[in-house]
């Protein structure tokens, strides 16, 4: 019974953090460019109390033995960077990847971080930035002087500062992962590499194996709610079961305390 106690309160605790995952998910449901993130859970140890093919004859043995599980546990938050809606909002600086790559940014301390947030501004010299003040990396300056910017599906930008053609300022780069479930999540639409993730590899948009932009546009969250409700009342149910469980074991012990009276 004891073990039983010990059992349940894992998956108890396994499926709280569950419901932190799917409440984390719900918060961000309009967080521009935010990936949804999975739990993934695994077994415990087993107590093997009679091994698989153990010999119960001289002629025979047990086809399957008798194991007792220990628990669960949570073994990864993966999150998954599946394509989100695009919303349209008329704005040149608004720009959404569409298919694989992050925008470049700079991070405070000189790091280089990585979003799929493009909701990009000015600063007060004109210069490309996220809403958090990261500059854009490679830089990009719009002249003073711009009376509009446009932005290619190849990140190529250019403005019109009245004379007959467009003129040139800078070329958008976008940076893919091996493994983008590897990457750092940092807070604030951003994430930093890690060995897990491998090094950036940069290239244009629209490259091979890279995808394009699309500017006016702003790539939304791709969580789904009414996935998470149901995620969340499943949640829920497993850990009333569990919770069951614990009641069930002390009802156990009390009748096995009680014995004596």
């Amino acid at each position: 019974m004891i073990r039983s106690l010990y059992t349940a309160a894992s998956g108890m605790d396994v499926q709280q953090t569950n419901l932190d995952t799917i409440s984390n998910n719900l918060a961000n449901v309009n967080t521009t460019g935010f990936k949804k993130v999975r739990s993934e859970f695994q077994d415990l140890l087993y107590q093997t109390i009679s091994a698989p093919g153990s010999d119960t004859t001289n002629t025979t043995e047990t086809p399957s033995g008798i194991q007792v599980g220990l628990g669960a546990k949570l073994v990864a938050t993966n999150r998954v960077f599946g394509q989100g809606s695009l919303r349209n909002t008329g704005r040149a600086l608004d720009m959404a990847v569409m298919g694989r790559g992050f925008f470049q940014v700079t991070l405070p301390n000189g790091n280089t971080a990585y979003t799929r947030d493009g909701s990009f501004t000015l600063d007060q010299n004109g210069q490309m930035v996220t809403s958090s003040g990261y500059l854009l990396d490679p830089n990009i300056t719009i002249p003073q002087e711009a009376l509009s910017v446009f932005v290619g599906t190849d990140g190529s930008v250019s403005v019109d500062i009245g004379d007959n053609e467009p003129q040139n300022v800078g070329q958008i780069q976008l940076a893919t992962f091996i493994n983008p479930s590897g990457l750092k999540a940092l807070g604030g639409n951003v994430f930093q590499a890690s060995n897990a993730s491998g090094d950036a590899q940069v290239g244009n948009p629209g490259d091979l194996g890279v995808g394009e932009i699309q500017s006016n546009f702003l790539e939304i969250s791709n969580v789904s709610v009414a996935e998470e409700m149901i995620n969340m009342i499943i949640g829920q149910r497993a850990f009333e079961a569990t919770s069951r469980s614990v009641r069930t074991a002390d009802q156990v012990l009390t009748e096995i305390t009680n014995l004596k009276r």
